[in-house]
């Protein structure tokens, strides 16, 4: 067997909302987990990150569902990851066509979503690893179906084809500055992807946002 994943996600908990209704202390839990107290306080405020062996094993002392420390009854939904984000990856497309390659992740099943379809992709390289670093799983809306406007302030999925049919995608976060232009904005430490791109620029290439980033997961290093 290979070796264990465990991911985090991004989103509130209600452990200690389940340690009062099962008059838990936090010294109990934390010798039920064999924890430090002090690390029972940081996953309880979110100080540090709730990763799914984390959730595991407070689930199982608390008596409870996993999925009921992030939601007040089980409310998941899966995601298939079939695809890959990479600054640079240029090809006809960065979709998964062997289903062999594609998994699945788990995501609140928040009401505002529960109509679309959401989307995951895998991100690689160091363009955006500021805020995702390579393996995180970046999980989003199509622009296509929501026919939404983009705004400024969010990230986005941004797909780049050049005049030889080949493409890109990355993730960026969306600007406008004062004169009202917008602009793409690179989230990373790599010189080579901290260029800021105009969204009506003209490079040659054409830009297109394709969905908009809803959540995130991460690997738990």
């Amino acid at each position: 067997m290979g070796s264990r994943i465990s991911y985090v996600i991004e989103m509130k908990n209600r452990i200690k909302q389940i340690m009062k209704q099962k008059n838990v202390s936090r010294d109990e839990l934390a010798d039920a987990v064999d924890a430090h107290p002090i690390t029972i306080s940081k996953l309880v405020s979110g100080k540090m990150n709730l990763t799914t062996d984390w959730m595991e094993r407070i689930a199982k002392a608390l008596r409870v569902r996993p999925e009921e420390l992030i939601s007040a009854a089980p409310a998941l939904r899966t995601v298939t990851v079939n695809m890959h984000v990479e600054a640079g990856s240029w090809a006809e497309a960065n979709v998964w066509e062997d289903p062999d390659q594609q998994y699945q992740i788990a995501v609140p099943n928040d009401p505002e979503f529960a109509n679309l379809t959401l989307h995951g992709a895998e991100t690689r390289g160091p363009s955006m690893n500021k805020r995702y670093p390579s393996g995180t799983i970046v999980v989003y809306t199509s622009i296509y179906e929501t026919d939404e406007e983009p705004v400024p302030g969010r990230r986005y999925i941004i797909e780049c084809e050049r005049t030889d049919g080949l493409r890109e995608a990355t993730v960026k976060t969306l600007h406008k500055d004062e004169q009202g232009c917008l602009w793409l904005m690179p989230e990373s430490n790599d010189p080579r992807h901290q260029q800021p791109i105009e969204v009506n620029g003209n490079l040659g290439d054409t830009i297109r946002i394709v969905g908009r980033v809803v959540f995130s997961v991460q690997k738990e290093t």
